[in-house]
């Protein structure tokens, strides 16, 4: 398990395994994933944080149930591209998971995507579809994962060509 730039983790997937996107934040992580083809990022759950140990098995079972070959971190950068205490956070969460390798049965690669605004973005989004506070708070982290996901899949510009008509 390694931490790579994002064209370098999607070069060394294998084909046909997924990509996780992680949403880490104190309370929760969020989590989305990609199809095979590597086009759409879908909501998957949110884990519930706990001792970080807890936290990497279960990740573990997720990487290993859905064929996951790589995983999308977050990085809450600050809005001048600084990196503050919530990125370091991040940064902190991906090394422990490479010191906990060994719970993955393959390792996947890791990188970060820029998540700057993500969950703003997101309420927002929720909000102008009239979803209640209550069911806001329980999908927002799950959702901005999601987005965070769909950015990096979107700068790999994995979308296939369509033949001429």
């Amino acid at each position: 398990m390694a931490i790579r730039n994002l064209t370098d983790l999607a070069a060394a997937l294998a084909p046909g395994r997924r990509l996780l996107g992680l949403d880490p934040g104190t309370k929760t992580i969020g989590l989305a994933i990609s199809d095979p083809g590597l086009l759409v990022a879908s909501p998957l759950e949110t884990l519930k944080r706990t001792r970080f140990a807890a936290d990497a098995a279960a990740l573990a079972g997720i990487v290993r149930d859905h064929q996951v070959g790589g995983l999308v971190i977050g990085l809450p950068l600050n809005l001048d591209g600084s990196e503050g205490p919530a990125a370091r956070n991040a940064r902190l969460f991906a090394r422990e998971l490479i010191r906990r390798a060994e719970l993955f049965d393959q390792e996947p690669e890791i990188a970060f995507w820029d998540e700057r605004l993500t969950t703003a973005a997101v309420e927002r989004l929720m909000i102008a579809a009239d979803l209640s506070r209550r069911r806001r708070a329980r999908t927002i982290d799950r959702a901005a994962a999601a987005y965070i996901l769909q950015g990096a899949l979107d700068a790999l510009g994995a979308r296939p060509t369509l033949p001429n008509r």
